[in-house]
């Protein structure tokens, strides 16, 4: 999913330099090194969840990386009228500004936008990963949870920074709770001319008389303010993905643009880590005009999976620490008032 081309010459360069030996990057990493990532959540305040990704963006160091926002909003579905499904959905869409793609047209950016949102949301929305408090009233109504991704900048690995920063931005969704609430018409009271004055019983009540139904409606009520209220559940099975650039007999991690461009075939892997199971692919895909034959594919998913393992355990750590920050202001915050 190359978004530049270069020319014959440049491209046989860098390919020549990632397979020397010792491998020759640009900026000097290692062939399995990523470049400095910087993650923050909570930075849109009016989503349910959000959270800002840069890759390759050094403090107090020049160039904008790869920058992505990704927020969630949750709105309530009608699951009676059609519109909704009973226990709710999820629906991803990637938009890519003009900005960080300036060569392409417009044609080319709204193909790149429908591959990548196609990517995630078969990806995320898929039933394995549904989170089970989507529910609001069983058969009657469902949250419809939004995940809008923005690539504000492509400085390369595009796809790994959009899984991470939606990792991110789900992790710090809050599920408004909900209270069912249901109003019932009071059942009218006996009056004299209710009662049967032969049998002197009880009131006779005609097939045709309406008036003792109970008039039921359900509806439900929100406890907790827009932006308070429970985790999204199952938030430490949300996946993070690799993309293993292949040149024979390497791969490498994290691409620069030129390097995503000189390289003949991309094969991403999303993997999740539940807690209680072994670890799961919840993604594959293969990109770019080479082949790969079924012994280094089977190699390769096993050394990503342990890529995978490493980054998942570095982006928890890090979205630990992030919880413990926003709960330090946020009680600065409210004892200040």
């Amino acid at each position: 999913m190359a978004t530049i081309s270069i020319s014959k010459a440049e491209k046989s360069y860098v390919q020549s330099s990632l397979r020397n030996d010792p491998p020759l990057r640009a900026d000097g990493r290692a062939l399995l090194d990523f470049r400095t990532v910087l993650l923050e959540t909570g930075v849109a305040p009016l989503a349910n969840g959000s959270a800002k990704l840069n890759i390759g963006k050094a403090p107090l160091e020049g160039g904008d990386g790869t920058e992505v926002i990704a927020a969630t909003k949750l709105e309530v579905e009608d699951v009676e009228s059609g519109d909704g499904i009973d226990g709710g959905r999820i629906v991803c869409s990637v938009t890519c500004s003009p900005s960080a793609y300036p060569h392409l047209s417009s044609n080319s950016l709204d193909e790149l936008q429908y591959d990548l949102t196609t990517i995630l949301h078969q990806t995320i929305a898929h039933p394995s990963l549904h989170p089970s408090n989507l529910s609001i009233l069983p058969g009657k109504k469902a949250w419809l949870l939004h995940l809008d991704v923005v690539v504000l900048a492509d400085a390369g690995n595009v796809l790994d920074a959009i899984f991470t920063a939606s990792r991110a931005s789900l992790w710090d969704t809050k599920v408004p709770r909900t209270r069912a609430i249901q109003y019932q018409a009071k059942k009218p009271a006996f009056t004299n001319a209710d009662v049967d004055m032969d049998e002197g019983q009880g009131p006779t009540i005609s097939g045709f008389d309406t008036r003792n139904i109970a008039k039921a409606a359900v509806d439900f009520e929100l406890p907790d303010y827009w932006d308070e209220g429970e985790i999204l559940d199952g938030r430490e099975c949300w996946p993070v993905s690799v993309t293993l650039n292949v040149l024979s007999p390497i791969h490498y991690l994290d691409a620069t643009l030129t390097e995503e461009a000189s390289t003949p075939v991309k094969l991403l892997l999303a993997f999740s880590f539940p807690r209680d199971s072994p670890p799961r692919i919840q993604a594959m895909r293969l990109l770019g005009p080479g082949e790969l034959s079924l012994e280094q594919t089977k190699s390769l998913i096993a050394d990503s999976q342990k890529y995978a393992s490493e980054l998942f355990n570095s982006l928890e750590s890090k979205l630990c620490d992030e919880d413990i920050r926003r709960n330090i202001k946020a009680r600065d915050k409210f004892a200040l008032r």
